[in-house]
């Protein structure tokens, strides 16, 4: 099973800055990729941006410039550093990991996994 925990979200002033963390944990065969998405109210869940094995990103058009994904595998973490924050950015923000699982022995099938989330609020 992997887990995945997100953590750094708050209130912030537009303008502000946040760095979102996300540790990955459990029985990991790979990681695929791994993503950030967020969910505003009322609002479909979206791709803000990726991160591959390679290390390479890719960022949603309203986010690029200002949010920075970056890992760290020695801690089996990822992080998105958000800087010049706006009020369209509130939302929840969840980590997603394209993984397989290992049990000690076998491995299983590439699945989607998700962190629960963390608030992200941005005032104006």
């Amino acid at each position: 099973q992997v887990q995945l925990v997100e953590s750094g979200g708050g209130l912030v002033q537009a303008g502000g800055s946040l760095r979102l963390s996300c540790l990955v944990s459990g029985s990991i065969f790979s990681i695929d990729s791994m993503g950030w998405y967020r969910q505003a109210p009322g609002k479909q869940r979206e791709l803000v941006a990726t991160i591959t094995s390679s290390g390479s990103t890719n960022y949603e058009d309203s986010v690029k410039g200002r949010f920075t994904f970056s890992r760290d595998n020695a801690k089996n973490t990822v992080y998105l550093e958000m800087n010049s924050l706006k009020p369209e950015d509130t939302a929840v923000y969840y980590c997603y990991a394209y993984a397989r699982g290992w049990n000690g022995r076998e491995y299983g099938p590439f699945r989607d996994y998700w962190g629960r989330g963390t608030q992200v609020t941005v005032s104006s």
